[in-house]
């Protein structure tokens, strides 16, 4: 079974649906104050369609690493083929949890942005139950996951990178079993997330790029010129109080 198989299959439970409803819910509203010429996703979650609907720049394209899949651009993650300092906003939906070398993925979207651009970044928790889950499963969970990264890395990894983090919002407040999630209501779901915020299954966050301009210091010797006379530069008051003495 493909890894688009694979995807889609977790994404069609009743748990899946319900993930992917409520991160439609919460890109809109990320997205909804971010403007530009271009908005990047990177990596399919869904199908092209999903988030890009969502985008108030003028144009939206998805980019993709993987076989089966149907992105406006094939690329590897780790050499996008997207021009330097060209995209307003880019959107990571669980992209960095399905790939080999986040760090490498981030250090490129750094690179594309534009000055103080945007990303927004969907990921599933790496602590409670779901973290749980994920290091219990073969192949991970969901299935094909290589890892899911602590908010406070992923905070780390971007401030480093000199990201300005700023919007933070936790959902999927509910155990990480399909069968259940028929029975796990959507009250009850709302009422632990409002009393146990840290008990979510995935956090989005916002980030600006930050740009900080170099500022030049004088030399020292262009402060303070000494005086030329008759092509000799003339001695200091110092020098000549001791050649007097």
């Amino acid at each position: 079974m493909g890894f688009e198989q694979t995807q889609s299959g977790w994404l069609s439970t009743p748990l899946g649906q319900r993930c992917l409803e409520t991160e439609q819910r919460l890109v809109r509203r990320a997205l909804d104050r971010l403007f530009g010429e271009q908005l990047l996703q990177i990596g399919l979650w869904g199908d092209d369609q999903t988030f890009l609907p969502a985008a108030r720049t003028q144009r939206a394209a998805t980019i993709d690493w993987r076989e089966g899949f149907h992105p406006d651009v094939l690329s590897h993650t780790d050499r996008l083929a997207i021009a330097s300092d060209s995209v307003d906003v880019v959107l990571l939906p669980h992209t960095l949890e399905l790939i080999a070398s986040p760090h490498a993925l981030l250090r490129e979207v750094d690179r594309v942005l534009r000055a103080d651009g945007h990303l927004v970044t969907l990921s599933f928790n790496a602590a409670g139950t779901w973290g749980l889950r994920h290091l219990l499963a073969r192949d991970g969970y969901p299935r094909g996951h290589e890892r899911l990264i602590r908010e406070r890395r992923l905070r780390d990894w971007l401030e480093l990178l000199s990201f300005e983090v700023g919007e933070r919002e936790r959902y999927l407040h509910t155990l990480p079993i399909e069968r259940l999630a028929g029975f796990g209501a959507r009250r009850n779901e709302n009422w632990v997330g409002r009393w146990v915020p840290g008990f979510s299954g995935g956090y989005l966050l916002s980030a600006q790029k930050r740009v900080h301009p170099l500022t030049p210091i004088r030399p020292s010797w262009k402060r303070s010129r000494l005086k030329v006379v008759g092509g000799l530069v003339e001695p200091s008051t110092r020098v000549s109080q001791r050649r007097r003495m």
